[in-house]
């Protein structure tokens, strides 16, 4: 958003770093730092972070924000090379609307064989810079000459125009931050709110001062009486600027584990939220509202709600395809396939379509928005109750503000008996209510015709199924060999697909064997691995060299062989964000251990049941003996896929219990 005032020009605010850390005047002490003192395990680290941000005008373009960004990170070894390359993105709409990064300068430190600070800069050849969508470019730059033990530092300008989206300010990393200073300075004008994310105590030192500024603006010849040209006059003006200040030390990183989801949603921020104006002798405008207001701006913006009232382009490949159809679910999955046999999607991602649906349409591919924006028409013209539904992708993060770039994605949704079901004819192997793992995110907003709009879950309710049968024996020489059977559901057979479709068999084997010991694989078979909409099957034998034991003479095995979890997946001691297990799940599994004769069951797991929660996660454990085989029954169930992080110490907790029944041993004696 632009905002425009005739008469006040700013007076661009001047940078001015701390006295401790000047662009260009790298330490050796900085250079010679080992490993971090507070986190030994850290690859890097930021050494100070400054980012400040003020506003500027022109007659041109109104309003703009420019921030000014400085970063020095120290490289402790090659794993932390990862964070010598960085990228900013700049949204791309009209000239006067563009985003810009302007004024790179960076340089790499290190020490010569001497002790001598070596500086090397950065070079137009490290700089890159390439189209992520339609409407999103990207720079990027990597910085030159790396080694373990340098030091890197950069810093740019960025300028937007979008005053009411200040980009977010960014306090934890996942490597330690020792020193973090943020500046934001507004004009009275603009009137911000804050919102903060993550755990840690973000101070806010809040201030205003008096300010002064000169401006120009032209009288008209007319309105002087002066005859003659309009005359530029030159007049000063002051107001409030008011400071927001925030400065962080000894920032601890954010660690990641198991079940993270999107880690960047958790780590502690500062988001600025335009709230309103308010102009010398003008009524106050606010922009605060809520994300009934923010859908309904969207549909009714051209490139979104006028795509889906076109339906020529298309009507008479769905009439031939629909000819006789009357039944809905039938309809649905005619037009769902049909899609996405023609449509190839350009990786783009976004709300508003670029080139238009129609265009789309004749080109066989568009961005996510041309896809299923059509989609949706579709679903319409075939009498079907369908309308769009806003997606933020996990790497957009979770909306906590409204705000129109709160989404970056849409899908399609058709109620039926009160229930919605989801469609995105981006993917080839899309399947209905089975969305990828990026738009399992919290909620989605589905937009009606008649502009209502409301949230509708993305994760789904109904467990996906993982059914596992496993005949085995143990012969004579301490082997166990035998054959497993799968049958895999919804979230389960998409992840089989994507992982192993059109993989070859040899890589299959090879993907099996990992982790389960001294195993070997074969006669692999699937069903339904290239047919969607079922359930996948899967079978293959094994024998293996490792799982019985004997120790004088008594044989020990755990009765679950190669199934199931060996080690705890939660490591941390205490966790500040949730656990995102992504979709429910359930995990059924029936093993029989045939054992060879001579032998006799000595002891043995006892039964169990136990969960976490109300419900959350459950455990359930048989086993029993029979002659001389062992059977043992299990079901181990996620029925909440978010577990807030109050809760991680019991979560840890249960799974620490549920691994240690699951890797009880049989004991067996002659």
């Amino acid at each position: 958003m632009k905002i425009k005032l005739v008469l006040i020009v700013f007076i661009a605010f001047q940078v001015t770093y701390s006295q401790d850390f000047k662009f260009g005047k790298v330490s050796k002490e900085e250079i010679f730092e080992k490993e971090h003192p507070k986190d030994s395990s850290a690859d890097a680290a930021v050494l100070y972070r400054e980012v400040s941000t003020r506003f500027e005008y022109s007659t041109e373009d109104g309003f703009y924000v420019v921030s000014d960004v400085f970063e020095r990170v120290k490289i402790y070894n090659k794993e932390g090379f990862i964070y010598a390359t960085k990228s900013v993105d700049m949204y791309q709409g009209s000239h006067n609307v563009n985003e810009s990064m302007s004024g790179l300068k960076a340089n790499t430190y290190y020490l010569d064989g001497a002790n001598k600070i070596v500086k090397i800069k950065l070079k137009k050849e490290g700089i890159f810079e390439e189209d992520i969508s339609a409407i999103y470019k990207r720079e990027k730059f990597t910085m030159p000459d790396l080694r373990e033990g340098c030091v890197i530092e950069y810093k740019y300008s960025f300028k937007s125009a979008y005053v009411n989206n200040i980009n977010e300010y960014r306090f934890q990393e996942l490597i330690p931050v020792n020193e973090v200073d943020m500046t934001f300075l507004a004009p009275e004008y603009l009137v911000y709110k804050t919102h903060k994310k993550g755990w840690l105590d973000i101070q806010i030192k809040r201030d205003g001062h008096e300010r002064s500024m000169d401006y120009r603006y032209l009288q008209s010849a007319i309105v002087s009486g002066s005859g003659g040209a309009d005359k530029s006059i030159k007049n000063t003006i002051t107001f409030i600027e008011n400071s927001y200040k925030v400065t962080m030390h000894n920032v601890p990183a954010i660690k990641e584990e198991a079940y993270s989801g999107n880690i960047d949603n958790y780590m502690s921020s500062l988001k600025f939220e335009l709230e309103y104006t308010k102009y010398p002798n003008s009524n106050i405008k606010s922009y605060a509202t809520d994300w009934g207001f923010v859908a309904k701006s969207i549909y009714e913006t051209p490139s979104f709600g006028n795509e889906l009232d076109k339906n020529k382009y298309f009507s008479n490949d769905i009439d031939a395809l629909l000819g006789g159809v009357s039944n809905n679910d039938e309809k649905i999955m005619l037009i769902f396939e049909f899609v996405k046999s023609k449509m190839n999607w350009n990786g783009h991602y976004g709300v508003f379509t670029n080139k238009g649906v129609k265009n789309a349409y004749k080109d066989g591919s568009g961005n996510a928005a041309e896809i299923n924006l059509m989609l949706t028409a579709m679903f319409r013209y075939a009498k079907l109750n369908a309308n769009p539904i806003l997606v933020s992708t996990k790497s957009n993060g979770i909306p906590v503000v409204p705000t129109r770039n709160g989404f970056d994605y849409v899908i399609a949704g058709v109620e039926v008996n009160n229930a919605v079901l989801l469609f995105d004819a981006t993917n080839k192997k899309s399947e209905i209510n089975i969305l990828t793992s990026k738009l399992l995110n919290w909620k989605g907003r589905i937009i009606r015709e008649e502009g209502s709009s409301n949230w509708v879950p993305l994760i789904p309710s109904k467990s996906s199924v993982r059914n596992v049968m496993i005949s085995s024996t143990i012969t004579e020489d301490l082997a166990v060999e035998g054959d497993v059977k799968m049958r895999l559901t919804d979230h389960f057979s998409r992840e089989t697909r994507e992982k192993y479709e059109n993989t070859a068999k040899d890589n299959i084997r090879k993907s099996l064997e990992e982790d389960k010991g001294e195993i070997e694989i074969s006669n692999i078979e699937f069903k339904n691995l290239d047919i969607l909409h079922k359930p996948i099957g899967m079978s293959y034998d094994f024998i293996s060299e490792d799982l019985v034991e004997d120790i004088d003479g008594k044989l020990y095995f755990s009765p679950m062989l190669f199934i199931g979890e060996r080690e705890n997946p939660f490591k941390l001691e205490d966790r500040k964000y949730p656990v995102d297990f992504e979709f429910p799940k359930k995990n059924r599994v029936i093993i029989s251990v045939n054992f060879p004769e001579g032998y006799t069951v000595e002891s043995m797991p006892e039964n169990a049941s136990f969960g976490l929660g109300n419900g959350d996660l459950v455990l359930k454990y048989n086993v029993s003996n029979q002659g001389n085989t062992i059977k043992v029954m299990v079901e181990y169930s996620i029925n909440k896929t978010i577990i807030t992080a109050d809760k991680y110490k019991n979560l840890k907790g249960y799974y620490q219990l549920l691994i240690e029944k699951l890797n009880e041993k049989v004991v067996l004696i002659k």
